[in-house]
């Protein structure tokens, strides 16, 4: 599918050559500078393929500059849904747009093949990331994994531990709909906000030891708010950094 929304022109297709393989593992290591050890091997793309899993390149002038790639999985009483273990685009190519349309293109393929639900985990110190996950694309979260994939190579995940929010993307949602069709959608009352400063992402590498501390007080709001039935259901920038947004 190609599309020249934004200001980069990119044709964004399924992967399904070896060569292309080759190249997202290519792009793994340049986007996130994994070893070659924790990267997601190159044949795995293509057995993930031959049972129904997705991945998608971006591409610009031929060169692949992103990709995401989602693993099925089934849900309680066997309900289907894709896992969007990886999505990246190479540094030079970021802040145009390309992850969006990625995600997009994601959305529309997992819902032509029947998947009403992607889910994906990313860093609650990430500013960025929260506010394109759930301001952007319509996410909720409900569920906070500490330390979920351990200790990595990753220059950007630095030598703390790798906790997550676990994001749930309601493909066909009403508020999924809105958002991306007006860019607003219709939020509950806020009952709660979790405050990450801004400069807890970079402190990672930085001042391990810090970002450590600033992690464990955002883990104990996240896991005592979800105990108590709450719900991310919105992200809100704010001079020292950002807030999650939360309702019952």
């Amino acid at each position: 599918m190609a599309t020249s929304e934004g200001r980069l022109s990119l044709e964004i297709r399924e992967i399904v050559e070896a060569s292309e393989n080759e190249e997202a593992f290519r792009v793994q290591g340049e986007v996130w500078g994994f070893s070659e050890a924790d990267r997601v091997p190159h044949r795995l793309f293509t057995v993930n393929r031959l049972i129904g899993g997705l991945a998608l390149g971006a591409f610009h002038e031929t060169r692949m500059i992103g990709f995401c790639l989602a693993f099925p999985g089934v849900k309680e009483l066997g309900r289907p849904y894709l896992h969007s273990h990886m999505a990246g685009v190479l540094p030079e190519y970021q802040n145009q747009g390309v992850g969006r349309r990625l995600k997009l293109a994601q959305r529309r393929e997992a819902l032509s093949r029947g998947f009403e639900l992607i889910e994906w985990t990313f860093d609650p110190l990430e500013i960025r990331n929260a506010y394109f996950n759930i301001e952007r694309l319509g996410a909720v979260i409900r569920r906070y994994k500490a330390n979920a994939y351990g200790i990595t190579t990753s220059r950007l995940h630095g030598s703390i531990p790798t906790d997550r929010l676990v994001a749930e993307w309601r493909l066909a949602g009403s508020r999924v709909n809105s958002i991306l069709d007006a860019g607003v959608g219709v939020k509950k009352q806020v009952v709660r906000e979790i405050a990450v400063p801004a400069e807890a992402g970079r402190l990672r590498t930085t001042d391990p030891a810090r970002a450590v501390a600033m992690q464990t007080a955002v883990r104990e709001e996240f896991e005592e708010a979800f105990q108590q039935g709450l719900t991310v259901v919105g992200y809100r920038l704010t001079e020292t950094g950002g807030a999650y947004e939360l309702s019952r």
